[in-house]
């Protein structure tokens, strides 16, 4: 059973930068692939990107693309999620979360581990 707990959310002002972190503990961390995803109020929790286990291969959401970018630290069982020129609409609650079927799914229901989240508000 893999324990995610994220990290480093906050408040920031439009334009603004916060790194979100996850630590895994509990399994194999480089066995799965790792992602993260965000639910605004109201809303489904959509995907945001993704990160491959062993290649870094990296997925973005096309809302996202070019603003975040997703890393992880194999040794350290830690993901992040570097997120810069933050906008009002990246207001969420954001959730880190693994899946071990070596692929990278942008669908919520292929991951079967998932962290508490943490929030992230971007004021205007």
């Amino acid at each position: 059973q893999v324990r995610l707990v994220e990290s480093g959310g906050g408040l920031v002002h439009t334009g603004g930068s916060l790194r979100l972190s996850c630590v895994a503990s509990g399994g194999t961390f480089s066995r799965y692939v790792m992602a993260w995803f965000r639910q605004a109020p109201g809303k489904e929790r959509e995907f945001a990107a993704a990160i491959h286990r062993s290649f870094g291969t990296t997925t973005y959401a096309d809302s996202v693309k070019g603003r975040f970018n997703i890393s992880r630290d194999n040794a350290k069982s830690t993901v992040y999620l570097q997120m810069n020129s933050l906008k009002p609409e990246d207001t969420a609650v954001y959730y880190c979360a693994a899946d071990d079927s070596g692929l990278v799914w942008t669908a919520r229901s292929r991951y079967d581990y998932w962290g508490q989240g943490t929030q992230v508000t971007v004021s205007s």
